[in-house]
């Protein structure tokens, strides 16, 4: 595993293993824990890692061997029900008491020197957060890489099912810790099925084929949209940030489908005073931990030296590091910078730059830009402030399509949306070409005034960037359900999520608005019925009016 990357630093020791000890769950179920040690005398601090995917590859060589090498314990168990180990698995019932009952074991083991830190990616983030309610003593430092805290907004955003993502979460859930190969059968037979599952009328139900049989808490994630139901009572871990005073490293990438997350979690860890840093890289949610792997496990690695073996060399003097997006711009002259970049076939990366920040988002000012008539972007409020700029119409039977952006799977990144931007659903605005670069660092939102003729619409918004040739590739995107008030013009938010990125001279702003980004998000039926019941495909047309507004976070461009 250790060729696989350059970059990684030297090992320090040799790795010993102890697989498939017995770890008492709060219920008394075993949770099967394998042991990864240093070879060698002393005391060595302790991480824990806890994954309902499995304990084999790639968690037994990215977490297990690699930081045993570097000088620590590690911990590796699998969650409830998951692994081998006993008990039902819930997607977040259990996590809390389970995480508390495996620090008492460890308390009783004669190698535990009462220094503990966390780690881990995805779901293993959420294991953390659950720790973190209420953190033990031993507990020093988390590390928490592309991590989730609020198991609705994974399924459920702004009003909208995240379709796509739901229905990959349920097969790797079901599928990875029972190995490669069930892992990459299902994976293809989800591929495989993907179109008619998530075209299915009704679409309750419809995944059994692909995900191989009923995954009840599947079933009940996408049932409950309402973030106050009930159902999800005790879901969110993201309370801990607000109190938490155990020093904790956040690693997101900008196409990760939870990075709206990472900057929660890192507000609220600042607001309460905690020790924090941010590292956010034009990653995806997987290629962290691919082709990003190098500079996370040395973020990774650093933090955890510094709070559990007093050593903080390693540490970067900055709070914040981002990578910007694009080109670099020097004296008149276009190249391509920095190492990192976006795995899969078909992204558009290896560009761009990284740079230090004091905090997150840096406070910049917010610039405005206005869709106007003939497909403008303008940088000046137009007069008339309330004309139909634009329309389109948005039919469920032929639904928009997703191209790229934060998803889960391979397919996420930054893609080229000439074939979208064709379609006749699909509005663009577009801004003269830039006359020198401009960076944008911060949260996106498009602010629009929209009307519809039945009611029952979505909206989707997109910031791209188009270069000289004329290819337009997203930056960042988000969708709203509108609330149902026909014909009259509504005010709408779209919150497009957050980029660092730079449009440099000669490229061009363009929002991109559409009904829909389908299968990512489950389509608006247009009838007004629940989404995973509706058996009805009614066309909407949808109006962009004047007042509309793209709201881009400016800071000064560095050279």
């Amino acid at each position: 595993m250790r060729a696989t990357w350059r970059g990684l630093p030297a090992k320090r020791y040799e790795a010993g293993w102890e697989p498939d000890l017995e770890v008492p769950a709060a219920d008394g179920s075993l949770l099967i824990t394998d042991h990864y040690f240093p070879r060698a005398e002393g005391d060595f601090p302790t991480l824990l890692v806890r994954s309902p995917y499995g304990r084999g590859v790639p968690w037994s060589p990215m977490y297990g061997v690699l930081f045993a090498e570097q000088g620590f314990h590690v911990v590796l168990q699998s969650c409830r029900g998951t692994g081998g180990s006993g008990g039902e698995f819930h997607l977040w019932r259990n996590e809390v008491a389970d995480g508390r009952a495996t620090v008492d074991w460890l308390r009783d083991q004669p190698w535990f020197n009462g220094a503990l830190g966390t780690l881990g990616p995805s779901y293993l983030g959420y294991a953390q957060w659950a720790l973190a309610l209420d953190p033990p003593p031993e507990l020093r430092a988390m590390v928490v890489q592309v991590g989730l805290h609020d198991p609705h907004a994974l399924f459920h955003r702004n009003g909208a099912l995240q379709l796509e993502n739901a229905l990959l979460v349920g097969s790797g859930m079901t599928s990875q810790h029972r190995g490669f190969g069930p892992f990459l059968r299902a994976t293809l037979r989800l591929r495989r099925h993907l179109a008619e599952m998530t075209r299915a009328l009704p679409l309750r139900g419809s995944y059994v084929r692909g995900l191989g049989g009923e995954v009840p808490w599947l079933d009940e994630v996408m049932s409950h949209p309402d973030a106050d139901d009930p159902f999800w009572e005790g879901a969110p871990t993201g309370g801990a940030a607000a109190t938490s005073r155990v020093p904790t490293c956040l690693i997101s990438g900008w196409h990760d489908a939870l990075v709206d997350q990472t900057f929660e979690q890192y507000g609220r860890l600042r607001r309460a005073g905690c020790d924090t840093s941010l590292l956010v890289g034009p990653w995806t949610h997987t290629s962290a931990l691919q082709a990003g792997w190098p500079e996370v496990f040395a973020e990774s690695l650093a933090w955890l030296r510094a709070h559990l073996c007093d050593d903080p060399s390693g540490l970067r003097p900055a709070r914040v590091r981002v990578h910007i997006g694009g080109p670099v711009h020097t004296g008149g002259r276009v190249h391509t910078g920095g190492q990192g970049h976006i795995g899969g076939q078909g992204h558009i990366g290896g560009q761009g730059h990284w740079r230090d920040l004091a905090d997150w988002p840096p406070s910049p000012a917010v610039g405005q830009w206005f869709p106007a008539g003939d497909g403008r972007l303008v940088r000046q409020r137009p007069e008339a402030s309330s004309v139909p700029l634009a329309a389109f119409r948005y039919d469920p039977a032929d639904p928009t399509p997703s191209i790229g952006g934060p998803l889960l799977s391979r397919t996420a990144g930054s893609r080229d949306n000439a074939g979208l931007e064709g379609r006749p659903d699909v509005l663009t605005f577009t801004s003269e070409p830039m006359s020198e670069p401009m960076d944008v660092l911060g949260p996106v939102a498009a602010r629009l005034r929209i009307s519809t003729d039945t009611g029952y619409a979505d909206v989707f918004a997109r910031l791209c960037d188009v270069d000289e040739k004329g290819r337009s590739v997203n930056v960042c995107d988000g969708l709203v359900r509108l609330p149902t008030t026909p014909e009259h013009p509504l005010e709408v938010t779209v919150p497009m999520s957050s980029t660092a990125h730079r449009f440099a001279p000669g490229h061009r702003v363009r929002l991109q608005i559409s009904g829909g980004a389908h299968p990512r998000f489950a389509r608006n039926t247009g009838s007004g019925e629940p989404t995973l019941d509706a058996t009805t495909l009614t066309p909407v047309r949808v109006t962009v009016h004047g007042g509309s507004a793209l709201e881009l976070p400016r800071v000064r461009a560095e050279r």
